[in-house]
């Protein structure tokens, strides 16, 4: 693996972090006291609009999106420092249109999409004119196995009925959300359970959708985008939405889902190395018992360890998105099963750290580290729990090696 990025890369990097220095660092508190005030806390503030605009003059849109979706078409690999610059930022990557669970979806209707959905909904997201959710989780079931899902979808003439309940939608609670990705069974008397599903294009408009309420994580609601619970009473649609044809929802779900397990990894780099160098300022300008912070040996080690952690995980998450550039996500599922371990895991251990050396402070909205450790607390989560990719990888070990 080549560890010299390309001129090409090299440049977007240094002018991703000039936008960065210029535009996001010096609006962070500016972003977040609108929501102090704001009437409606699921609307983005005025500022993400001039900020999106200057981001499309600098070139900086749609990172993540290959040449046929009007992106500069990275690897992987190429993308994944551009992520981690993004990532040190949790509301920073909405700029570049490069967010989750937009990215994701976009990702989605590109591979998977007719050409009426594309035009549709793909344009205005690639366009970042609108927002979307994707809605697979539900309240009700152990959704970690995602064949226990529940929500029904039945053929009606040329609709389909969508009945159930859903919850943690990201993004749903936002003003611009439009539409939903829908994953439930079409088919639930199927022999092989991996058939049972589809997943289908909701309009947030349509009739019988209920925005039940919006939930938190650790006591963060995280306007804009907030994470719904929903309810589905007989929502009709079109036969034309469901996506790639019934019974292929685990198709698309495996398909999506390498791409943005490694994002979230790649943003959480980034977070975690932010904090390293708030902790690395802050234990130099605070004294304790005659000394500089920096001069304590425990002080000293957790900055070592910190290090030692984001480096290594940064190295794994480089090999996955190596791996899945030659390979393809199915044949580099153990690594970025691994990497999806490691890295939510690395950032709550170094966040944390960071947060005890900045005192009780640590854990206020004056720092940006609380809502950062609520964010990869909450990845350890999302994408699927800890324990499913240990079993899965553990699983695949065996197979290899037994």
């Amino acid at each position: 693996m080549n560890f010299e990025h390309s001129e090409r890369v090299q440049s977007y990097i240094d002018r991703l972090n000039y936008f960065m220095d210029e535009h996001i660092y010096p609006n962070e508190t500016a972003y977040h006291d609108y929501f102090q005030s704001a009437e409606n806390r699921w609307t983005s503030p005025p500022l993400m609009d001039a900020l999106k605009a200057q981001a499309r003059e600098a070139g900086l849109w749609n990172l993540f999106a290959s040449d046929s979706a009007h992106g500069p078409g990275f690897s992987n690999l190429e993308y994944a420092p551009l992520a981690e610059i993004m990532g040190k930022v949790l509301w920073a990557p909405e700029v570049f249109n490069c967010n989750a669970p937009d990215t994701g979806n976009m990702e989605v209707l590109a591979q998977y999409g007719s050409a009426a959905q594309k035009a549709r909904w793909l344009t205005p997201l690639l366009a970042g004119e609108i927002r979307s959710g994707f809605a697979m989780t539900e309240p009700d079931v152990a959704s970690s196995d995602a064949t226990n899902i529940a929500l029904s979808i039945v053929e009606d003439g040329e609709d389909y009925v969508i009945n159930g309940r859903k919850w943690f939608i990201t993004g749903a609670m936002n003003s611009a959300c439009k539409i939903l990705i829908v994953m439930g069974k079409t088919d639930p008397e199927n022999p092989n359970r991996h058939a049972q599903q589809s997943q289908i294009l909701v309009p947030m408009n349509t009739p019988g959708l209920t925005v039940v309420r919006s939930l938190t994580t650790l006591g963060y609601d995280d306007p804009p985008l907030g994470h719904a619970e929903l309810l589905f009473s007989d929502v009709r649609v079109p036969a034309a939405n469901i996506l790639l044809g019934p019974g292929r929802g685990f198709e698309i779900a495996q398909g999506r889902l390498g791409p943005g397990r490694i994002h979230h990894c790649m943003r959480l780099i980034g977070l975690a190395q932010r904090a390293l160098e708030a902790a690395c300022r802050r234990v130099e300008q605070r004294t304790t018992f005659g000394r500089k912070l920096s001069e304590h040996q425990s002080v000293r080690e957790d900055l070592a360890r910190c290090y030692c952690e984001i480096e290594q995980a940064r190295l794994l998450t480089l090999k996955a998105a190596d791996q899945m550039d030659r390979v393809g996500s199915k044949a580099a599922l153990d690594v970025i099963a691994a990497i999806k371990i490691i890295a939510p895991n690395m950032a709550c251990a170094v966040i944390d750290r960071v947060m005890q050396l900045h005192g009780a402070g640590g854990m206020t909205k004056d720092f940006f580290l609380a809502e950062a450790y609520n964010y990869a607390r909450t990845i350890r989560l999302a994408d699927g729990p800890d324990q499913v990719h240990m079993m899965q990888l553990g699983k695949l070990l065996a197979v290899r090696h037994g």
